[in-house]
């Protein structure tokens, strides 16, 4: 530190025995990368000011207090001036004349004298004889013109709060306050304020009625917090917020240039495969279906024509005018989707009854399957039967042992761990006679049962779809199971998968993936930066494990999860959606279920076995998604256990670190509000306690999210793999309609017709390329050092440890992907589960776990 220099160099200093240190900053000036960002009164002042030398006003603060007066020490000011321009990097240096006597620099205030915004990388400060203090910032600096408040950064190393410096506890505490606002007014976006609000921005009431939505948050549909914006309330409903385009995140959350830049880039270019279709169905038929699986087939093989520009300008400007001038400038003539993996291998993979086993231990969403014990046997419903009809379900226990032929008797399958389900029957019930009052959808209450057999491969036997009785039908529960003589019944059991995959689409996107990792870890971050202080240590733990997760969020509210948004348009429960998501979050989720462990002990998928490596044996051996999750978790917890360890070396310290329970208090009574009184949420005493739910945070917002999230184009881009939308009820539910006679003359054409439509296919195959790519300026897993952990040596081995074994986890996930003995991961034409491999290229790669949920 600054104070620890040579006494030579204090006999070399003039007169008041005063040390010189130079200060240089490192930064960037552009903040919207538009043309017009360098021009305007402010550029011309901006540039003024920098040949004034008076960019940047510094002031030093020492860690200790007078020791006469036991007042805050005065700063040691004074300004950096411009000194380089590279590009958008600039830097900024300053001399400054230091007592001797002044102590260690613990914090620089920085004060922007520009009238734009400035994004500082870091501060580093040095002296002739003595080691440099480098400051990591990483942060946007608002202007003084905009706020006069100062901002604050602590130099890189950490303290628990009963070990702050004399002289930085009072910063310590503003910096908080600063961060926490007044929770009044409408932020704005060169803001850093963190706050809580309900999820009441996702309908448009002022637009249209059709497009109101309730507002989720409460009693009546519990969910999650997200940040406030403080928008004025709609006109026509007093709860809900309005809408716009630009919404705010704190500053410092948003998306760095490079990954907004990437991010509207490959927007823009996979928008435009769904231009065509998009036109089609303005011009002709907005629910018009493939023709045939070569129409399907076609978008990948031979692209799609463009129609001539000019004349439907006006539609493209109104249906996406954010790609509509790159579609003029680049001329071409074709528009196609790259071929997924999947159908690369193996064409004919989506209909394959094996692959669509496979998938629910392999695929995308391995978070829905479950064990069948004998004590859920009979499957039954939960449901009241006075309003949803008999409980009983119609899957008996002949039937199963008709389907498995012998093998074992059913009792047997069950006490032996062999049956499995995944069961959507309680959770899509209660909507499907709403869903059913839509247009273009239709909905049942589904279970699908498989058996596993002795290869640890999963059979499915069984799929069971109900629907509730109404104003004037009855109940109608019927099972469908695979057959290769009946043609009839092979057909019914094609559409049958149709509409559990449609299902188990809608779940892996509004539960899995969005609701137990972006919108349940949106919380998290508030309470973070609410509660805990920039040195604090698990603050910079958690940092790198939260970046761009808002942004995104808020892009989410903006564009997908909104009334009239993607998955409204695209899914089967339409504008139920996210209501929906609310109902399983009310009903499954918990915090003490999310960490992977405890997830796969609560669906079956493990036992407890203190033998067992990682202390847990699996009901199924080869579960790739499990197996692999489990070197990472266990690498994690390690990683997670030697940092903690090392700040709580007494056990006492966790009780009495008031930040830390106000954070995890906040967390439980504020970001999840509306579970703060269930009994399972884990005590902070001990740090054994804070490691458990560190790792689980940080693996829901890694792993967990890296898994259901960067394979969704391997697997959901050719549709018929996973649909989204099932758009006609079974042709055998009425036995004298029209569709059964359609259904018996030409089965593919009614398959083809339950698929989404052209507009719904081509949306969400778009959608799923953005949403499966890694760009340029990802933070891996294990990757990269946060600059504070790399300057305390034990923590810098710690990490080195942790990166060492990813590195060691690839292979032995590579290798696990070439033993012929794994055949749900390995195999002709089957598809390697490598989605748990930390690490990954740019661009849409199948793999690559980032440290946040920043997609």
């Amino acid at each position: 530190m600054l104070s620890n220099i040579d006494t030579k160099e204090v006999a070399a200093t003039s007169t008041g025995k005063l040390v010189t240190v130079n200060v240089v900053v490192t930064g960037k000036r552009t903040t919207d990368g538009g043309l017009l960002s360098n021009v305007g009164l402010d550029q011309l002042h901006d540039s003024v000011t920098d040949l004034k030398g008076k960019s940047l006003l510094l002031e030093l603060v020492s860690t200790e207090l007078e020791p006469r007066t036991g007042l805050e020490k005065m700063p040691i000011k004074g300004y950096a001036k411009r000194s380089s321009k590279e590009g958008e990097n600039v830097k900024y240096q300053g001399e400054f004349k230091i007592p001797w006597s002044f102590g260690d620099v613990g914090a620089v205030l920085v004060e922007n004298e520009h009238h734009k915004e400035i994004f500082l990388h870091n501060i580093v400060l040095t002296t002739v004889s003595g080691s440099p203090i480098t400051i990591a910032c990483n942060s946007w600096v608002h202007a003084k013109s905009d706020n006069p408040e100062k901002r604050i950064f602590f130099t890189n190393k950490s303290y628990l709060p009963s070990q702050t410096p004399s002289g930085l506890k009072r910063l310590r505490e503003k910096e908080l306050e600063n961060l926490r606002g007044n929770g009044e007014g409408e932020r704005k976006s060169f803001e850093r304020i963190y706050d809580y609000d309900k999820y009441n921005d996702l309908g448009n009431p002022d637009s249209s009625q059709e497009l109101a939505r309730p507002v989720l948050g409460g009693e009546k549909l519990p969910y999650p917090r997200r940040c406030r914006t403080g928008r004025p309330k709609t006109k026509k409903d007093a709860l809900s917020e309005k809408r716009s385009s630009d919404i705010y995140v704190p500053r410092d959350e948003q998306f760095s240039q490079v990954k907004s830049a990437e991010f509207t880039s490959v927007t823009v270019s996979s928008a435009l495969n769904v231009l065509l279709p998009l036109i089609k169905g303005v011009l002709v038929d907005t629910s018009l279906g493939f023709p045939s699986f070569e129409a399907i087939n076609s978008l990948f093989d031979q692209g799609m024509p463009i129609p001539t520009l000019e004349q439907h300008q006006p539609l493209l400007e109104s249906a996406v005018s954010t790609v509509a001038n790159v579609v003029t400038c680049g001329g071409a003539d074709l528009l196609h989707f790259d071929t997924p993996e999947l159908i690369q291998r193996d064409s004919f993979a989506w209909a394959k009854d094996e692959e669509f086993a496979r998938q629910t231990l392999a695929g995308i969403n391995p978070f829905g399957i479950q064990l069948v014990t004998d004590q859920e046997w009979p499957l039954k419903s939960k449901l009241d039967p006075e309003i949803y009809g008999p409980p009983e379900s119609a899957i008996t226990t002949e039937l199963v042992q008709r389907e498995i032929k012998g093998i074992m008797t059913t009792d047997e399958a069950l006490q032996r761990k062999k049956l499995f389900i995944l069961d959507y029957h309680d959770l899509l019930l209660p909507y499907v006679n709403k869903v059913r009052e839509i247009e273009g959808t239709t909905l049942y209450g589904s279970r699908t049962l498989f058996f596993l057999k002795q290869d640890d491969t999963l059979k499915p036997i069984a799929i069971e779809l109900t629907r509730p009785p109404s104003k004037d039908k009855p109940q109608w529960k019927q099972v469908f199971t695979p057959s290769t003589v009946d043609a009839t019944n092979s057909w019914l059991w094609k559409l049958a998968k149709a509409h559990v995959l449609a299902h188990d689409s809608g779940y892996h996107e509004l539960v899995s993936h969005w609701l137990r990792t972006h919108c349940s870890i949106e919380p998290y971050i508030i309470a973070s930066n609410r509660q805990l202080s920039a040195m604090h240590p698990i603050y910079r733990l958690l940092q790198p494990h939260f970046r761009y997760t808002m942004e995104i969020n808020a892009l989410a509210r903006e564009a997908l999860i909104n009334a009239g948004g993607i998955i409204e348009v695209s899914f089967s429960t339409a504008k139920y959606s996210m209501e929906l998501s609310s109902v399983a979050y009310d009903k499954l989720w918990r915090f003490d279920k999310q960490g992977l462990p405890a997830d796969l002990v609560s669906r079956g998928m493990a036992v407890e076995d203190p033998t067992a490596e990682y202390g847990l044996k699996l009901t199924i051996e080869d579960y790739p998604f499990a197996s692999d999750g489990l070197l990472l978790w266990t690498a994690l917890k390690q990683w997670v256990s030697d940092y903690v360890n090392h700040y709580y070396q007494d056990v006492s310290l966790i009780e009495s670190d008031q930040e830390l329970q106000a954070w995890w208090t906040e967390v439980r009574t504020k970001g999840h509000e509306d579970k703060k009184d269930e009994p399972w949420w884990p005590v902070l005493k001990t740090p054994g306690d804070l490691i458990e739910i560190l790792t689980t945070i940080i693996w829901v917002a890694s792993g967990h999210h890296a898994a259901v999230n960067f394979g969704q184009y391997e697997y959901g881009g050719y549709f018929p793999n996973r649909p989204t939308i099932a758009r006609i009820n079974m042709p055998n539910e009425d036995l004298s309609g029209q569709q059964l006679q359609d259904f018996l003359k030409n089965p593919e054409s009614t398959l083809l017709q339950c698929y989404p439509s052209q507009i719904q296919a081509t949306l969400v195959m778009a959608i799923l390329v953005v949403l499966s790519t890694h760009s340029s300026d990802e933070e891996y897993l294990g990757g990269e050092m946060e600059s504070s952990w790399a300057e305390d040596p034990v923590i810098k081995v710690a990490y080195e440890k942790f990166n060492e074994r990813m590195k060691e986890i690839e292979g032995i996930i590579d290798a696990r992907n070439k033993d012929t003995n794994l055949k749900n991961r390995t195999g002709a034409a089957v598809v390697p589960y490598q989605l748990l491999k930390p690490f990954s290229k740019p661009g849409l790669t199948g793999m690559g776990i980032p440290n946040s949920t920043s997609i």
